[in-house]
């Protein structure tokens, strides 16, 4: 049985427990969009907890998969990237569909940035 941070960020990970992953990384996500009302996106992920949060797993997850942290990482100017690359930087959470939230996941993923619960 793996831990939850293997899990979330380790990259062997049977099929079985990748269905866990992407629950735990949904639901971290999930918090974050839904912790202030009516926001969006870009204001949601303009915080400085969201920032911070997604910082430190940017970095335990490029720890675990022996990938060098950029020394002038901008975690910020990441975000907006992938917001703007999936058209979701005007979008309010409760508009979204499950597809667009898994579609954000996806790009935040392929990014290494990586949610957990």
């Amino acid at each position: 049985k793996q831990s939850v941070s293997t899990a979330v960020y380790g990259s062997s990970v049977s099929t079985q427990s990748t269905e866990a992953v992407v629950s735990t990384q949904s639901t971290g996500l999930t918090r974050i969009l839904f912790t202030r009302k009516n926001k969006i996106l870009t204001a949601i992920f303009k915080s400085k907890s969201v920032i911070e949060l997604l910082t430190k797993n940017y970095q335990i997850y490029c720890s675990l998969n022996e990938i060098m942290v950029p020394e002038d990482l901008d975690i910020k100017a990441k975000i907006n990237e992938i917001l703007q690359e999936c058209n979701f930087s005007d979008t309010r959470a409760r508009t979204m569909s499950n597809d667009q939230f898994l579609k954000l996941l996806e790009r935040f993923n392929a990014n290494n940035i990586h949610f957990s619960s």
